[in-house]
């Protein structure tokens, strides 16, 4: 018998966050360890009326590309991506991982060529989803080694991953509805504001919001959710930051991640650890210096850090900035092959927007 809890996720993504509808071309991205959830998901979207195709990674094939591939192979764009992401009409993707070291020794300048490469697919995705022409949405499927890299049990990391999600909730949509009108009384104050400066012992930094909006996050793209977020005018970014958190891409990690801005562009960069990687990926291309994205994490449900940056993102107290491509619905123009999140802190720091006190401590100082 299926987990009712798998069974409540699956309903909750498919009529809630991609919000289905009869004859929608709708694609599920998973790996063979969430085959439960997958057949969950699977079953509903058929009886949404939904046409799907499944494409299921395997285990380990991500490392034999990247260490063996010729450059032709590495930059080969596929052209059944390409007419799903020009095309189709929904997208999931179901992070089910068996090793999340798996690509802890592969070069990162052959990650940053594919990256690279793939950058004009990317564009073509996210001005999709802008226009509203394809709905996504990621969430996971709880493995022996995600639970590994949070230090939990597997037990224990899928209570962790189910209570994110407010499955234990009676009602989880009206839960995230609700969450969902919280966050737009955030927006709303936001509206029209120009200058942010972040103040704090390893922060100092400046940008501009004008012309700039914020997308309210609850439970449509990411599941679990929670969190606000806008792209900052591009080359209005000047000061410094030191991320509380290491840096995690593509299961590598970078401690203590150091960036100085001038006008935009990150002009140095540091790190304890995993310095060669954090300049391979700011070197992907022009747009990967800039700012693709600032956020404030809403869910103080969470309150560990797991080196999964979907739950991360969203713990409450905490702000995020995307080094890389920034999503076109916020009025962000930067863009890139990579879009990579950097988590910070917010104790004993503040946000003052246009010379307001709008967050302090980790919590919202506006009604």
């Amino acid at each position: 018998m299926p987990d009712p809890r798998i069974t409540k996720l699956a309903q909750v993504l498919v009529h809630y966050s991609l919000n289905l509808q009869p004859g929608e071309k709708f694609r599920i991205r998973t790996s063979p360890l969430a085959e439960e959830l997958s057949l969950a998901v699977y079953r509903e979207a058929i009886l949404a009326g939904a046409h799907i195709t499944v494409q299921n990674s395997l285990p380990g094939a991500a490392e034999i590309f990247y260490k063996h591939a010729t450059q032709d192979q590495l930059t080969y764009i596929s052209p059944i991506n390409r007419l799903i992401t020009e095309t189709w009409d929904a997208d999931l993707y179901i992070e089910a991982e068996h090793n999340t070291r798996e690509l802890s020794n592969v070069d990162p300048a052959r990650m940053a060529l594919v990256r690279k490469a793939n950058a004009g697919l990317s564009k073509t995705y996210f001005e999709r989803a802008a226009r509203g022409e394809i709905k996504w949405s990621l969430t996971v499927y709880p493995t022996h080694a995600m639970a590994q890299e949070a230090d939990m049990s597997l037990a224990d990391y899928q209570e962790f991953v189910f209570g994110a999600c407010l499955l234990h909730d009676e009602d989880p949509v009206a839960s995230w509805r609700k969450l969902g009108q919280q966050q737009a009384r955030y927006i709303q104050w936001l509206e029209g504001k120009d200058q942010v400066s972040i103040k704090g012992q390893h922060v100092d930094l400046s940008f501009s919001i004008k012309g700039r909006s914020f997308e309210n996050c609850d439970g449509k793209y990411n599941f679990p959710d929670g969190e606000i977020f806008t792209g900052p005018v591009e080359d209005s970014v000047n000061g410094y930051i030191r991320f509380s958190y290491p840096g995690i891409f593509s299961g590598q990690e970078v401690e203590d991640i150091e960036l100085w801005f001038e006008n935009g562009a990150v002009i140095k960069e540091k790190a304890s650890k995993g310095q060669e990687l954090l300049t391979q990926m700011l070197n992907t291309d022009p747009g990967a210096r800039y700012l693709g994205e600032w956020g404030i994490g809403t869910n103080y449900g969470i309150q560990r850090f797991t080196k999964n940056m979907l739950f991360d993102e969203k713990i409450g107290g905490t702000i995020h900035l995307a080094v890389g491509a920034g999503y076109p619905e916020t009025g962000s123009q930067n863009e890139s092959g990579i879009h990579w999140d950097m988590l910070c802190d917010m104790k004993d720091s503040q946000v003052w927007v246009d010379g307001e006190l709008f967050y302090k401590d980790g919590a919202f100082m506006v009604d």
